[in-house]
Order: structure tokens, then sequence, then C-alpha cells
């Protein structure tokens, strides 16, 4: 399956593709991800998305489909879940574009709706390991000594795009740039919507029921083709 997980930032597309993948053994794309990771490097393409990244602003265009589009072109047979991209409604008719080129589409789209309230209290209080990545929030997720994380102990920080200021600029960005994404989706009949104010269990639980059906589904298709 080729799917898309949408939603507003701290909506847990993250936690929710991690599901996805360990269920359907599916590739998980996270563009967020990527350009951290070119960015710790110190590459050509982290320092140009740097400015972007650390001001809630979106990374342009150019640089992210670029990206994107090579490592679509790697992921495996089996198909792949795309979190943080497309994020306009521009980038997601050059993955159209892309896809349909070598004969793909995007089989499914998955948007995460939730509060804004909600997530400003999710994302203010994240909290992560600069070491391994692992993610923990003051209320909600707390490691198990204050401020260190459970797996290496290396003290946790808050990244610069989850403080208040920049959690509320990234919350206007979606708005008026990413979400027309769900209309625009919505021609295809393609999309499926999930409470994400529910807990995590909750929304994992609905989604893998509907990937489940969609996957039961193409079967049947393919045998009667």
């Amino acid at each position: 399956m080729r799917l898309v997980l949408l939603g507003a930032p701290g909506a847990g597309k993250g936690t929710q593709c991690k599901n996805i993948v360990t269920e359907h053994g599916l590739l998980h794309l996270s563009s967020g991800d990527i350009l951290r990771q070119e960015r710790a490097a110190g590459t050509e393409l982290g320092a140009r998305a740097q400015s972007y990244m650390d001001s809630g602003a979106l990374v342009p265009d150019e640089i992210v489909i670029g990206m994107m589009a090579k490592a679509i072109e790697e992921a495996p047979a089996s198909g792949f879940v795309l979190d943080g991209f497309p994020r306009t409604v521009n980038q997601a008719i050059e993955l159209d574009k892309a896809l349909a080129a070598t004969g793909l589409k995007i089989d499914a789209v998955l948007n995460l709706k939730i509060d804004d309230r909600v997530v400003a209290a999710r994302m203010t209080g994240r909290r992560s390991c600069p070491q391994c990545g692992a993610v923990y929030h003051i209320e909600n997720l707390k490691p198990k000594i204050k401020g260190q994380c459970d797996h290496d102990a290396t003290d946790l920080v808050q990244r610069p795009d989850d403080s208040l200021e920049v959690v509320a600029q990234r919350l206007e960005t979606y708005h008026r740039q990413t979400e027309p994404l769900v209309d625009y989706y919505k021609q295809n009949g393609t999309v499926y919507e999930f409470d994400a104010g529910e807990s995590v269990d909750e929304v994992k639980a609905s989604i893998l029921e509907k990937l489940d059906t969609l996957d039961k589904t193409r079967s049947a298709d393919a045998v009667s083709n």
C-alpha cells in the first residue's frame, strides 16, 4: 500500500506511522526526520532547510520534493507511508505526477483531526533525546528519571519548533497551506478521517481496522482480476 498520513503538527502522525509500519511492513518516510538528519549531518540540504525548520515555516517545495522523490524511488515493493509530505497542494500534484510516471498512485489518505488547543498542550510539553531520538512528555509520557532519557541517560531537550510561539506559527501555517490537501485528496475519494483527540491506542485501533479492510478489498480485487 502507498499511504499519506495528514494532520496538524502534534496530531500523532509519527506515532501512528510506526504502528502502521509494524503491522503492515511499509516503509515510514518522514520528511521531518529526513530533513533533521540532513541538518545534523551538516549537508547542503540541511543547511538550507535549517532556518525554515527552526522558525516553524515550511521548507520550500523544491527542497522537499526532490528529497522525497528520491526516497520514494528507493521504497520497497511492499509500499510506504508518507508522514509530513506532501504539505501543500502543489507538492501533492507533483507527487501524483511522479507516481503516475511509474504507473503508481496513492491508495489511501489518513487524516488525523484534532483541536488546536490539544495540539498546543501536546507539543509544548514534548521533550526528546538528542542522542537516540526517543520522545517523552512532561505530563503524559514521563521518563523514569526526570529530564533524562530512559535508554541512554542523555539530558532531554525541547526542540526549537516545540516552543509556544513556534507551535502557534506552525498551526497557522498548517491551516493555511496544508489543510487544503484534504479537499484535494477527497476529489479522488481516498480520504479516511480519524479523531486524533482520542487515546493513542484508540486511534491505532481505528486506523488498523480501516487498513485491514482496505487490504482485504485489494486482495479480493486482485483475485477477481
